[in-house]
């Protein structure tokens, strides 16, 4: 089956192959020609991905997925959200993004915070919604070389390593992109098994 993955973040393609079966061969947005800036325009992580999906499905005619992810901050009212790649702009700058939430934490105590992932599956007509969660905090600062995004600031439940401090196979494991993927997988594996 082929299945395009409506994103051009490299880190999230990687992510996905890993951990979706081999029958399903991911595409690119770039291998199907679409090159142009795809609209996020939602109030919400279930509209922006939804938005994704329609997009290429409207315009490109292949069955595929798209997610949003947020990252929502307690300490913050659940900031960044659904603007977490902009926070600091429309350049989409992690580091900065990093930087921004950190200052605007300080030295708060509460540093309770979750990822969220919602996956929109566009798939012969019929639409889909996935979402995975994370609970976790944000660190004083950053550590760890791997990961992208908030990965290096964000500590997962139960670990005293951030993401970026964790192996891709570690993280995929347990990461809120992870959970949705993987409920996506087991809804093509449902469908495989009743065709």
């Amino acid at each position: 089956m082929d299945l395009v993955f409506a994103t051009n973040n490299l880190n999230k393609i990687k992510e996905a192959a890993q951990l979706l079966p081999p029958s399903i061969r991911l595409r690119t947005l770039q291998s199907i020609g679409c090159h142009e800036e795809i609209p996020e325009t939602g109030a919400s992580l279930e509209e922006n991905a939804l938005q994704k999906a329609k997009f290429v499905r409207e315009r490109y005619g292949y069955d595929c997925f798209a997610d949003d992810t947020g990252l929502m901050v307690d300490a913050l009212n659940e900031a960044p959200g659904v603007h977490s790649a902009r926070y600091a702009g429309d350049q989409r700058n992690a580091e900065a993004n990093m930087e921004k939430l950190l200052g605007e934490l300080g030295e708060n105590p509460c540093r309770s915070a979750r990822f969220e992932t919602v996956i929109a599956l566009i798939l012969e007509g019929e639409t889909r919604i996935f979402r995975g969660v994370v609970h976790g905090k944000i660190t004083m600062e950053r550590s760890g070389n791997a990961g992208f995004g908030y990965d290096p600031i964000f500590v997962p439940e139960g670990y005293n390593r951030t993401f970026a401090a964790l192996s891709l196979e570690e993280k995929n494991r347990i990461s809120h992109r992870a959970k949705a993927l993987e409920q996506l997988q087991n809804y093509l594996g449902s469908l495989r098994a009743t065709s």
